[in-house]
């Protein structure tokens, strides 16, 4: 005998079956790979999905959305390539790329997406922020007018730093580009600034290196390494400095202060150039794509000093540009130049006569950090530029003429004592007061009889005359107090710099 059911009977039954079922439902816009090759992939489907959205696999391999075509969707692939192949299926996440910043990322080293990397665990932190985040307007912004001080004499000097800005190091390879940064970093010990090295496209070797040199000598409390290697994908070597920038904010905007160094946007740009012409973007000079500048505008304009309003907070970038045979005319070294507040130019040839930090006086420059330098700093470097320009004019004229009278002697010996009192080894950073008075005492002709060799130990003696005599004690409480170089000031720093040096003079 049938059972006959009836309609309303049936369907009764169908939803008290799928009261039943508690597993919910997952509703996803998905699309099909067609064709994946060097880290792109191109999808058909996904024609809701945002410009930078991450989008992922089955596997959970991440990908990012940044050609958005009629007919399919250029995807960078974000982990390796060979998990994703044709056909595979790949789901919006309905979110842009973030990445965890706080406290937690501290004394760490991560990948562009906060991934860590040291062996130490997952970074915990609830806190995310996007990697591309908006510069400040014009009404949250502030002049710069704090110093940053780099310890390098020649950088605080001459191209001095203010927090909020933006100073480009530029030269040749092998020229100390990333050592005047990391000694930068190194002198940010106590100050209460958070500092992140962006390592783009470098080598694991040179990078364990850093690691090794940070924690040595403390700096990984307030340091964060964000590193994105030359073996690692071009997606994540673009979207490094972005993730780095986006951490250092997190302080900025809590009223603190941050620094970040970007080594090197010329690898930037080439990893960019690599996705543009994989994703068959036109290429224009130099096979860039047209969006170059703005690719590097975008970054930079995130560092500023906020307003009062705003917290007070800074982010300081010092991006850092490699060039071919000192040429800065090129195209990514003029777009940078033509972005930043100013440039601290490393020469092959100064490096290689022994002068380090090897800049050229004549090129570097910095166009809003005068603003923000001690007192005592501008009183005393004041004629520092001219004095170095007429040494290197008059160095050049001495080739051809032996015959010098005694002015021209005279201006040549201040011009090599101030070159030595210039000279700086690596990671040896020197504070303001020793800095004021080892340029008083070259400025003011103090050294000029001292003999070119035993110059390093004049300098050397200052210094040490600084820290342990009561009169070099009694000075450095005196500048700390007031760093202006009053009538009573510069007395005293004039007879610590002549019973310092006395014992190094000929004759």
């Amino acid at each position: 005998m049938k059972i006959q059911l009836k309609p309303d009977e049936i369907a009764a039954l169908l939803r008290r079956q799928m009261q039943q079922v508690d597993q919910p439902i997952d509703i996803a816009e998905v699309g099909t790979v067609l064709s994946v090759g060097d880290g792109i992939a191109r999808v058909d489907g996904l024609s809701k999905v945002m410009f930078n959205e991450l989008v992922e696999t089955e596997d959970g391999v991440a990908g990012l959305a940044l050609n958005l075509e009629e007919e399919s969707v250029g995807v960078a692939i974000l982990d390796d390539v060979t998990h994703v192949r044709e056909g595979d299926l790949l789901r919006r996440t309905g979110r842009v790329v973030s990445v965890p910043v706080g406290p937690a990322l501290t004394g760490r080293v991560v990948d562009a997406l906060g991934r860590p990397l040291d062996g130490r665990g997952a970074v915990i932190t609830d806190e995310q922020l996007p990697v591309e985040g908006f510069a400040p307007s014009i009404t949250e912004r502030k002049n710069v007018c704090e110093p940053l001080q780099t310890g390098i004499l020649a950088i605080d000097a001459l191209t001095p730093i203010g927090r909020g800005q933006r100073e480009l190091i530029i030269g040749d390879r092998k020229t100390g580009k990333t050592t005047l940064a990391i000694d930068t970093i190194l002198h940010q010990a106590g100050t209460g600034v958070h500092c992140f090295y962006v390592a783009i496209g470098q080598k694991l070797s040179t990078v364990a290196a850093l690691h090794k040199l940070l924690m040595e000598k403390d700096a990984m409390a307030y340091t964060t390494i964000i590193l994105a290697n030359a073996s690692d994908p071009a997606p994540l070597q673009y979207l490094a400095p972005y993730s780095g920038c986006a951490m250092a904010e997190y302080w900025r905007d809590r009223g603190e202060h941050a620094l970040v160094v970007y080594d090197d946007l010329t690898k930037h740009a080439q990893a960019y150039r690599q996705i543009s012409l994989l994703l068959r973007r036109p290429p224009g000079r130099e096979a860039f794509p047209g969006d170059v500048f703005y690719l590097h505008s975008r970054l930079l304009e995130r560092a500023a000093k906020l307003s009062d309003a705003k917290g007070g907070g800074s982010l300081t970038a010092l991006p850092i540009v490699e060039t071919q045979a000192n040429d800065i005319s090129a195209y990514i070294p003029t777009n940078v130049i033509s972005i930043t507040d100013g440039q601290i130019f490393l020469e092959s040839d100064l490096f290689n006569e022994g002068q380090r930090p090897a800049i050229n006086p004549g090129i570097s420059v910095s166009r809003v950090g005068g603003d923000a330098q001690v007192k005592a700093m501008k009183q005393t470097a004041g004629p520092l530029r001219v004095l170095l320009a007429q040494y290197r004019e008059l160095e050049a004229f001495m080739r051809f003429s032996s015959d010098l009278d005694a002015n021209t002697v005279e201006q040549l010996a201040v011009g090599r004592s101030l070159m030595q009192v210039l000279r700086q080894p690596p990671n040896k950073p020197v504070s303001v007061e020793k800095q004021v008075a080892a340029l008083a005492a070259g400025v003011q002709k103090a050294l000029v009889k001292v003999p070119e060799k035993r110059l390093p130990e004049a300098i050397k003696a200052l210094y040490e005359a600084i820290d342990m005599r009561e009169a070099g004690r009694t000075y450095a409480a005196r500048f700390a107090a007031n760093p202006v170089m009053d009538e009573e000031l510069s007395k005293m720093l004039a007879a610590l710099i002549e019973e310092a040096v006395q014992p190094f003079r000929k004759g």
